[in-house]
């Protein structure tokens, strides 16, 4: 099986030179790369107190977010090697401050793990949520330098937990501890005989919390607002805005109506507004004056999480795509979150529908219901506004249970 891993890595990453000639994405992690060596020589001491932390992408940067900042709280002299797989998420953290190198992972051939372990020679390892890379595990795991998963999710259906994975399950024992997510994931860890496995809980729910009580203000919100209900879709994608702006069309004076799409680029935010058929306004061009438009369209990156707090319900895109994008964001601020079908990977998503903070759609009808339900029945509405709120802090906690342990 190592044969046909580390074959199976070859081939990938000479795919992945091929398709860099017409693909940007490919391009930048090929580009990203190269001199890595070079970088990390002039950027990190072998000899330092130093900590590597690797993510994905962006998504799992924020679940490891908490524990980096709190590890160079409590050990000033910790030095952070932040590493990424994805541009997505290199490409906006490159410049993070909280961490003395941010790199691209070389690839995961045995030469490129001895090496990049050597360099940085870290005092302990953390990969966040679904990170498993045979070559770098073993080598550290060689080394005696401990390894931690965080906010770990497990499934049935992954090789860990099939006849022929043997070679997987050996990965995991590798780790000093895995932290998982849920009760669900630790009972599968436990079923095939790993006893290296602790239910934590989500580091994600500490980092929302965090941000929440740094909301910064946004008075251009708080005129459009002004004494009545605020809906925010969120992070919103086609799928979800025409079904939202047909009830806006309907019932425009029920609430206030704010998008923050995903794309903000000039066609598709024209293609937003074409869709509304009352006044609409951009928050670039917004004035006093434009305080009776009925829709305003954020067109600008990093005011999402603050936005949340002035509004009375949120919709989070994606759902009729890929997947959700972040419900704790809004769910911090106490509101009840709706979103489209694809949400049954997100186990926050699973949880706070059952619990009735949440709600879902596939149609205009079923978004319709929900939304008549949420703006017209205000015992209704404080309800599941609660359920949101205290769903939230009843999850938080993750990242102080799982430094005690590394910290120890």
């Amino acid at each position: 099986m190592k044969i046909l891993y580390n074959t199976g890595i070859l081939l990938y990453n000479t795919l992945i030179y091929i398709v860099s000639v017409f693909n940007e994405k490919a391009r930048l992690l090929v580009r990203g790369r190269q001199g890595w060596q070079q970088r990390l020589k002039e950027k990190v001491d072998p000899d330092g107190r130093n900590i590597w932390v690797h993510c994905s992408s962006l998504g799992e940067f924020e679940q490891g977010r908490p524990l980096i900042e709190e590890i160079t709280r409590l050990h000033p002299d910790y030095r952070i090697i932040l590493t990424f797989f994805s541009p997505s998420g290199f490409e906006i953290r490159k410049n993070y401050q909280g961490a003395r190198c941010v790199e691209y992972l070389p690839a995961d051939f045995r030469r490129n793990a001895r090496k990049f372990i050597s360099m940085v020679n870290p005092e302990f390892v953390i990969f966040v949520k679904y990170e498993f890379w045979n070559n770098y595990i073993t080598e550290l795991h060689r080394k005696g330098i401990p390894l931690y998963l965080v906010s770990g999710i497990f499934r049935p259906g992954q090789h860990f937990f099939k006849w022929y994975g043997s070679f997987f399950r050996n990965m995991l024992r590798c780790f000093e501890k895995i932290f998982v997510q849920d009760q669900a994931s630790l009972e599968l860890l436990e079923g095939i005989g790993l006893k290296n496995a602790l239910r934590a809980g989500d580091t994600r729910f500490d980092r929302v919390l965090k941000i929440s009580g740094t909301a910064r203000e946004i008075p251009q919100i708080e005129q459009f607002r002004g004494g009545e209900k605020l809906f925010l879709a969120g992070s919103s994608w086609k799928g979800d805005e025409e079904i939202i702006t047909g009830y806006i069309n309907r019932f425009p004076g029920k609430v206030k109506w704010i998008f923050a799409p995903h794309e903000i680029d000039k066609p598709n935010i024209d293609r937003l507004e074409s869709l509304i058929r009352v006044k609409v306004v951009r928050f670039s061009g917004f004035r006093p004056e434009d305080s009776d438009a009925r829709v305003l369209i954020i067109d600008n990156i990093g005011m999402l999480s603050s936005a949340y707090k002035y509004s009375s319900v949120a919709a989070i895109g994606g759902g009729f795509g890929k997947g959700i994008h972040n419900i704790l964001e809004p769910a911090c601020f106490g509101i009840p979150v709706v979103f489209g079908p694809n949400f049954i990977k997100f186990r926050e998503a699973v949880e706070l529908i059952k619990e009735g903070g949440a709600f879902t759609f596939s149609d205009y009808n079923e978004f319709a219901s929900i939304a008549d339900r949420l703006f017209n029945n205000e015992e209704f509405y404080k309800k599941s506004a609660h359920i949101s709120g205290q769903y939230i802090r009843n999850n938080t906690g993750a990242t102080d249970l799982i430094l005690q342990e590394i910290l120890k």
